[in-house]
């Protein structure tokens, strides 16, 4: 009898253990308002673990994170797993679980109108993403569908570091430009542009930003894997039933120095296009849609199927 009370509580401490998953998000957006949810709702807590959140600025400082050990997660576009596989990685990248299915950015004008046209985009300067990320691919990619080749349509700069494309518009660099939120939206308050179409309504669904991690650490982390992916799942099932505000008010400490106002605005819009995945599953049309977008901007460095960099097992298990 005494051994099995001194058992018991050595059994309780074994199975309360918190588990430590060091996750590298591209950047702090609230694009990625479902995560931060699951962070100040205690849904990662409830399932025993302990995330620790790091802004990593980049697709490839992201990837280049996860790749050496620096993280365990990251967060970040679809595509940066399929460059590393096509570079020859032995231990590929993972997609296990997906946290938004449409583009993030808006497309902004200088100057105001109230009968916006895409074609009036033809022989303006655009300042576009990125070469190579997702958001120039999408925006490459709605532009070729209203009939605008980038090109040769449009005084293309791609040449400005993301985290300086707001400030050369600001600055007067540009008729147009492709900006997240909440960038655009400040920038509307202030009168120093105007959102005239959303990239994320034009370009469809595709899994433009996922959970994912390394092949061998998934192996050996399974049961942690499918933990975070079930913080994940009620964390998207949430926002989904609330309200815009009610999420605002959820992922402020996320945002010091944002107004709350503004908060709930960003959220409503992207509640409005469905841009918050419902679950983490990263479905076949979505991958393929991926790819096409990749092809379609010249950034495809050859087809990967669906299973090979897509585990959908611990989201398909995820409690709804």
């Amino acid at each position: 009898m005494a051994l099995v009370l001194i058992a018991l509580p050595l059994s309780a401490c074994t199975q309360n253990k918190v588990q430590k998953i060091r996750v590298a998000e591209v950047t702090r957006s609230i694009f990625y308002a479902p995560l931060y949810v699951a962070i100040s709702k205690g849904f990662f807590k409830d399932e025993g673990l302990d995330v620790e959140l790091t802004t990593a600025f980049g697709g490839d400082k992201t990837m280049t994170a996860l790749l050496s050990g620096g993280a365990d997660v990251a967060l970040v576009g679809s595509e940066t797993s399929i460059y590393v596989e096509a570079q020859g990685s032995k231990d590929p990248v993972i997609n296990f679980a997906q946290l938004t299915q449409t583009d993030g950015t808006f497309l902004v004008a200088r100057k105001k109108t109230d009968s916006f046209d895409w074609d009036d985009l033809r022989g303006s300067t655009f300042l576009g993403q990125r070469k190579g990320g997702m958001p120039q691919m999408a925006g490459e990619f709605v532009l070729k569908k209203h009939g605008i080749d980038p090109q040769t349509d449009l005084n293309l700069i791609q040449n400005i570091d993301f985290a300086n494309i707001a400030n050369a518009f600001a600055s007067g660099t540009g008729d147009y430009v492709q900006l997240f939120e909440p960038t655009a939206s400040i920038f509307e308050k202030e009168g120093k542009g105007h959102i005239v179409a959303s990239f994320g309504t034009e370009s469809g669904l595709i899994p433009y930003t996922t959970f994912m991690s390394k092949e061998s650490f998934i192996k050996k982390n399974g049961d942690s894997v499918q933990k975070f992916t079930n913080a994940i799942q009620k964390a998207q099932s949430w926002v989904e039933k609330h309200s815009a505000k009610e999420i605002a008010d959820a992922i402020t400490e996320h945002f010091e120095d944002t107004d709350p106002s503004l908060i709930e605005t960003v959220v409503s819009r992207y509640k409005e296009q469905d841009s918050f995945a419902k679950d983490p599953i990263l479905d076949e049309k979505e991958w393929e849609n991926l790819q096409n977008i990749m092809n379609e901007a010249g950034e495809l460095p050859k087809h990967i199927d669906h299973s090979k960099l897509v585990n959908t097992q611990f989201a398909e298990k995820a409690p709804k």
